[in-house]
């Protein structure tokens, strides 16, 4: 039975009910105690990729990962009558290209004796700007690492150059090799605490309206001649973006540090990929900025996606924390770096991996005129 055939259904309410819930932009079903679809509003097709009228001919169960606990959750509301909440629950098909992971609740209808209402709510973006909360945590933890780093070190290693500069010329031939040694290494570590000093640079950051699109076509072409050399990188971009409210070298070394990672993961895969470049507009993505009651809108889109191998499990929550990664060899400094970047210009950035396609996802806020140059605002 469905709600429309139900006594107590108001016939002459049908079709408001019915727009109601289609413009729900969560994905809600209806379900028999059995599993079976009774109802798909819009937004759980464009979840699930298929039309309501093929939902409705297959119970849920026959479209989740077997792995998925939420056969059991049918069951256990189903037969208790109760309305039962999971998080992290994962929901996919084939389809869709893998699981995803949710949160989901389950509720019986009371009016339809053996009916169950699912509503599925996606990661939101307010779920993805915590997790940025700790990605800049991490980066503050390591600016003050890196401005100890650059004193206590940096002063030694220049003692220890010049001491080995001074013994080469009264050295024979074999000790000089160790000389050099010396100035090589000292020159390395150097190198390195360079590196960690720029997260330490906070310095007002001198912000100008900026052609995103121009970026990237600078980007294309360093990377093309260098670490993404031999790939091919296409181009996806909305030709009606405005400016980004930002620094044009940051945001160059910011997407050029995404595609040499787009290059690396490529070249781990025994199969040539190639990269994409996107970009768009995204309405109704608001940050909240921290000790004040403003709201900074987010609608600037830029991605990076790569088709290499996707990224391990265990490193996901950390990405963008200092001395991660996944490469051998690698300093896990470069997307703490994009991070710290991001951050400055009061954006966010996010990663989405699944076999085949990597994302790195960049939203960041529109340049506006009313707003004078240079430093408006961390973000939070």
């Amino acid at each position: 039975m469905t709600v429309a055939e139900h006594p107590a259904f108001d016939a002459s309410a049908e079709r408001t009910s019915w727009a109601l819930l289609h413009a729900i932009p969560n994905p809600v079903i209806s379900l028999e105690s059995d599993g079976r679809v009774r109802f798909a509003n819009t937004a759980a097709e464009q979840f699930f990729q298929t039309s309501a009228r093929m939902l409705m001919r297959m119970k849920l169960t026959d479209i989740i990962p077997f792995s998925s606990p939420l056969g059991d959750l049918i069951s256990y509301a189903s037969d208790h009558a109760l309305s039962v909440n999971e998080y992290d629950v994962s929901i996919g098909t084939p389809r869709t290209g893998g699981e995803r992971t949710v949160d989901v609740q389950l509720a019986p209808v009371s009016e339809v004796p053996g009916m169950l209402l699912l509503q599925i709510w996606q990661k939101s973006m307010a779920q993805k700007i915590d997790r940025q909360l700790t990605h800049r945590s991490s980066a503050r933890a390591v600016m003050g690492m890196a401005s100890m780093l650059a004193h206590e070190i940096k002063n030694p290693l220049s003692g220890i150059r010049g001491a080995a500069q001074l013994l080469e010329p009264v050295l024979g031939d074999d000790d000089k090799a160790l000389t050099a040694l010396i100035c090589t290494e000292t020159d390395r570590v150097r190198d390195l605490v360079d590196q960690m000093e720029v997260f330490s640079d906070d310095r007002p950051l001198v912000r100008e309206p900026v052609n995103i699109h121009s970026v990237l076509d600078h980007v294309k072409s360093i990377a093309g001649i260098g670490v993404a050399d031999g790939l091919k990188i296409r181009e996806q971009y909305d030709p009606s973006l405005p400016p980004v409210h930002g620094n044009r070298d940051q945001l160059v070394q910011v997407l050029l540090n995404l595609v040499k990672n787009a290059a690396e993961a490529i070249a781990m895969d025994a199969n040539r990929g190639e990269i994409t470049l996107t970009t768009a507009f995204r309405p109704g993505v608001r940050l909240s900025v921290k000790g004040s009651g403003e709201r900074v809108s987010l609608p600037l889109e830029v991605c990076v996606h790569n088709s290499g191998p996707p990224i391990p499990d265990d490193i996901r929550p950390h990405l963008f924390d200092p001395f991660v990664s996944s490469k051998s060899g690698g300093k896990g400094l470069g997307l703490a770096l994009v991070a710290k970047i991001v951050r400055d210009h009061g954006g966010v950035v996010e990663c989405e991996t699944h076999p085949g396609k990597t994302t790195f996802r960049i939203l960041l806020p529109l340049y506006d005129v009313a707003e004078p140059s240079g430093r408006a605002g961390e973000g939070c």
